[in-house]
């Protein structure tokens, strides 16, 4: 929202409710990380082999993947809040029993119900927190993005430092952490409303007919199986102490992190999604293949996973916005029947890999891993052209591409008028306002664009409001201008995940109707996300024939240019 001075409101500024799920999903975003140091550990203590150890990953995952059929419809079905919790308290209490075991396999079975409560967390809490934020989606997102960034950077190094003193530190540290969220949870989120429609258990299935989300998902779940074959059997060769494990992993998931949440957005908006999945699943193929080739070489097992998380990172944003492109079902029931294929991959992986060691040696699981990456770029060669198709808007096939739907009377022919792009947040009417006053000044029509978008972060999809809710939204804006002595008109642009494609988008429609100028306002992702390379105002500016402005109340419109850009990004740092 628009604020003083020209400053965005700060994203961190929420109710209680949404810090309550945050926390929670930055220990849940540890879960995987945090028992990657204590796997040597487990197997001395226990006296179990790495292929009865990397059985924690395969009873967690296919549970998960098998859960991801049936939340959708439990969700639908007894509310967000109260799926949320009961994801809460199973996670509370296997992961308690699971540090309380004695044997390898009680731990195994344990875990299993670590996933079932994962899978009911993972599936609501974007949308739950989406839902509880204050001004608009955009500063829950960015929450969000914290949260996943801290869980991944920090599940290492903390399952380290507790690994180090007990291997059960980490599976009791985890249900203690749980527990503070699940009862902030319960104090703190209110009940939210159900979805209008119950989903069936077999909606993800169904979804599966779709050309581009099978072929998608097929993709992931090679892709998974590479990533899983990694975390299940690195830690072996490096030979190094649980602390020292949690520092290595805290470097991969720092990378992880920086590369989902800023580098992949840039090179998506630069050379596209397809490309840039070509280009990091070889780039993995080639790491994994570089860990079997040195698998007796610590140092390069190390220097090599934690450069992995690049490539890591970049693919588990990517795959997920390639899914919501080429997918013509609602964003819950894709995200399930994606969940469902890449889970698998991940679950069967770790049991393949260590049947392999066992057999053979230790090498062969990575040059497998490193395979199911190569492997996975003809998979998704098959669905390029349903892919490009969405991204390029050329109406082929199924894809999802962001659209623009008429709100209202149909803008005359014939008037050069100025396009206003808002979002869903409290600045918004502040922005549509400001922008009038703009028109009126150039003696313009106005034409009000409602950017209405699917956020997409990791393996989370999620509407940032309903289409009745965005019509709503552009129908206020209608109304309170209608004293105006100036033409008005609306309109609703549908956007997945990638904000770059929105604004190339938004730039052939204006030159489509001859537009004088497209105005913009403040974002409340903030001046460095708003004006970083990839974000709708920059590939707006980039791809626009006429003038784009930064328009804010009490202040001169700005025009925005390249070196604009860069004086607002500079400006913010």
């Amino acid at each position: 929202m628009s604020a003083p001075h020209g400053k965005a409101a700060s994203p961190f500024k929420q109710p209680k409710a949404v810090w309550a799920v945050a926390f929670a999903c930055v220990i849940s975003f540890m879960g995987i990380g945090l028992v990657d140091p204590i796997l040597p550990a487990l197997a001395e203590n226990l006296h179990a082999t790495p292929s009865q150890v990397s059985l924690l990953f395969s009873s967690y995952l296919i549970v998960t993947a098998v859960a991801m059929l049936v939340v959708g419809w439990f969700s639908s079905r007894f509310g967000a809040k109260r799926t949320l919790v009961i994801g809460l308290a199973v996670i509370v209490v296997f992961a308690a029993l699971a540090g309380s075991s004695g044997s390898i396999n009680g731990i195994v079975g344990f875990r299993a119900g670590w996933g079932l409560g994962n899978a009911l967390f993972i599936a609501t809490s974007l949308a739950v927190i989406v839902a509880s934020a204050s001004g608009g989606f955009g500063g829950a997102i960015i929450l969000y993005e914290t949260a996943l960034g801290l869980g991944i950077a920090v599940g290492p190094l903390l399952g380290g430092e507790l690994g180090a003193i007990s291997w059960r530190g980490p599976f009791f540290g985890v249900a203690a952490l749980m527990a503070v969220a699940l009862v902030a949870t319960l104090a703190f989120v209110p009940t939210l409303p159900r979805p209008a429609r119950r989903s069936s258990p077999l909606d993800p299935l169904r979804a599966l007919r779709h050309r581009g989300l099978l072929t998608m998902g097929i993709m992931a779940l090679l892709y998974n199986w590479g990533f899983f074959t990694m975390l299940g059997y690195a830690p072996y060769p490096m030979e190094l102490s649980a602390h020292q494990l949690g520092l290595v992993f805290t470097g991969w998931g720092l990378l992880v992190a920086a590369f989902s949440v800023f580098f992949a957005p840039r090179l998506q908006a630069r050379y596209g999604t397809a490309p840039v999945l070509y280009a990091n699943l070889l780039g993995l193929g080639i790491v994994m293949a570089v860990i079997a080739a040195g698998v007796e070489t610590p140092t390069v097992v190390i220097v090599a996973v934690i450069l992995s998380g690049a490539f890591i990172g970049i693919n588990n944003t990517l795959t997920t916005q390639a899914v919501m492109l080429v997918s013509p079902v609602e964003r819950p029931v894709a995200s399930s029947a994606y969940g469902f294929l890449r889970f698998i991959g991940g679950g069967l992986a770790p049991y393949v890999a260590g049947r392999l060691a066992d057999a053979t040696d230790l090498s062969v699981p990575f040059y497998l891993g490193a395979a199911t990456f190569v492997l996975a770029i003809p998979v998704l060669a098959s669905g390029h052209r349903l892919l490009r198709a969405a991204e390029t808007d050329t109406g082929e096939g199924e894809p999802v591409t962001p659209l623009l739907t008429l709100v209202g009377t149909a803008p005359r022919s014939g008037t050069r008028p100025v396009i206003v792009a808002v979002g869903a947040h409290e600045g918004a009417a502040a922005t549509v306002d400001t922008a009038a006053r703009f028109a009126q000044d150039t003696g313009s029509p106005l034409e009000i664009v409602h950017v209405h978008q699917t956020a997409v972060v990791e393996e989370q999809a999620v509407d940032t409001e309903t289409a009745d809710q965005a019509r709503a939204a552009v129908a206020a804006h209608l109304d309170r201008l209608a004293a105006l002595d100036i033409p008005v008109t609306g309109q609703i642009l549908s956007s997945v995940g990638d904000h770059a494609a929105a604004g190339r988008v938004l730039a052939r429609h204006a030159a489509e109707v001859g537009a004088r100028a497209i105005a913009v306002g403040r974002s409340p992702r903030g001046p460095l996300a708003q004006f970083a390379d990839g974000s709708l105002t920059t590939a707006l500016t980039h791809a626009a024939d006429c003038t784009v402005v930064l328009v804010e109340p009490e202040h001169t419109p700005r025009p925005l240019t390249s070196a604009t850009l860069s004086e607002l990004r500079a400006q913010a740092r």
